[in-house]
């Protein structure tokens, strides 16, 4: 296969571990980023070196901007031209009515799930678009069905990110369609990961199961499978998409 270099945010855990497993199945070469956790995001560059596919490591936090710029030098140094990005770093808090948040919760959750998005959708096209001299390539952001169904009484400001994304999709899609670049979006429904542990409810996903209409919580490699085929020359004509993957919800 000819070695295609897709970054993938917060790729340490849940839904972007397993894009990277996949991914390097289909061909790419990844780079993990992560914030924190250096051991999970070195198993994860290791699971995809074992399917003989290139992984570097990538230390960055999306909401820093600067941090942003050197996550993409590194990828052109330490792998090449970048050819996929995978906008998939997010961050919830606790439940909690609008009329109990402040505004650093709000702010945070803006700087990671659309500041950091965009920010790094804009390095993406920089080094991807035709316009710049690039090859093309496409990207895809993580959204969520909380966008379609506000989140009350839990995470209002979740919600209003992740329709954030919809909208920065479909603008962005349009603005770079005749640059070579395909810009789609997955939204996910209930997915058991970890995340609902970092907002208090390690048990989220199976207490809200019965919510569903196919009665279970999804899997990170269902989504995985979605956002890799939107990467794939097999999503060819697809861009401006927000694809649901939510178990009918």
């Amino acid at each position: 296969m000819t070695p295609r270099v897709l970054l993938i945010t917060g790729a340490s855990r849940g839904i972007g571990a397993a894009t990277a497993q996949l991914a390097a199945a289909q061909g790419w070469d990844v780079a993990v980023n992560y914030v924190h956790d250096h051991d999970a995001a070195e198993a994860v560059a290791a699971g995809v070196r074992a399917q003989g596919r290139r992984a570097i490591l990538v230390q960055a936090d999306v909401a820093d901007d600067g941090a942003i710029t050197a996550m993409f030098q590194a990828v052109d140094r330490d792998l090449g031209p970048l050819a996929g990005l995978v906008n998939n770093a997010g961050v919830v808090d606790v439940a909690a009515r609008v009329d109990q948040m402040n505004v650093a919760r709000v702010r945070r959750m803006f700087a990671v799930n659309v500041f950091g998005s965009i920010g790094c959708a804009r390095e993406a096209v920089r080094r991807m678009s035709t316009r710049h001299g690039g090859s093309g390539g496409a990207i895809v952001n993580l959204s969520s069905a909380a966008a379609r169904l506000g989140a009350p009484g839990q995470y209002v400001d979740y919600a209003a990110c992740k329709a954030a994304i919809d909208t920065f999709t479909l603008g962005l899609a349009r603005e770079v369609a005749a640059e070579g670049i395909r810009v789609n979006a997955v939204r996910p429904g209930i997915i058991s990961t970890e995340i609902h542990a970092s907002g208090g409810e390690p048990d989220r996903a199976q207490r809200l199961a019965a919510q569903v209409p196919m009665q279970r919580a999804g899997s990170a490699e269902e989504i995985a499978q979605a956002i890799v085929w939107l990467l794939s020359p097999q999503a060819s004509y697809t861009t401006g998409a927000v694809l649901d993957v939510a178990g009918g919800r």
